[in-house]
């Protein structure tokens, strides 16, 4: 399959994000929130994504959540087979967690230009904290999930890079 378009998508999603943080950084108010500031700040008026996060989210949270939902993207990115769900998952779980309302403006936006994105993912729950009470031990984040489902021969295999963005062996490009 050639997604190598998906990826740069998704690179230039990220750039955003990165944009976007920087910019809400630069306002000086870490308690700002982030929905208020989306719509009164010039500089941000162009990420739609902003108005998909919960209204309550501040600029300081919303700095902690971006960082650990995308920490993970350009190490996934660069890989031969990409994990679409770990890219996915991460965003849900770490930047939208009890927000289903939000993740799925969220998914419509990125779904744009990378049609597959958000899809397969389990149902979230309205305000997850407000569930019952879990064990953080036994439930396996995105990331030990998909670093978890690899399989140990893949370990031991050559670090053998094939495709975009390597070059096909012989090709000039």
């Amino acid at each position: 399959m050639d997604d190598r378009f998906d990826r740069r998508e998704l690179l230039l999603h990220l750039g955003d994000m990165l944009e976007a943080l920087n910019c809400l950084a630069r306002t000086g108010r870490p308690d700002g929130l982030v929905g208020q500031l989306a719509t009164q700040q010039e500089s941000l008026q162009d990420f739609e994504f902003l108005r998909a996060l919960a209204p309550k989210v501040t600029v300081a949270e919303f700095s902690a959540r971006v960082a650990s939902a995308f920490f993970l993207w350009p190490k996934e990115l660069l890989e031969t087979e990409l994990n679409r769900n770990a890219l996915a998952s991460t965003v849900q779980h770490d930047l939208f967690d009890g927000d289903p309302d939000g993740w799925n403006a969220y998914v419509a936006h990125v779904q744009k230009k990378v049609r597959w994105f958000g899809t397969g993912l389990p149902e979230m729950k309205k305000d997850a904290l407000a569930g019952p009470a879990h064990d953080a031990a036994e439930e396996a984040s995105p990331v030990e999930a998909s670093v978890e489902a690899a399989p140990p021969a893949e370990w031991d295999a050559p670090d053998e890079k094939k495709g975009w963005p390597w070059p096909q062996p012989g090709s000039t490009s």
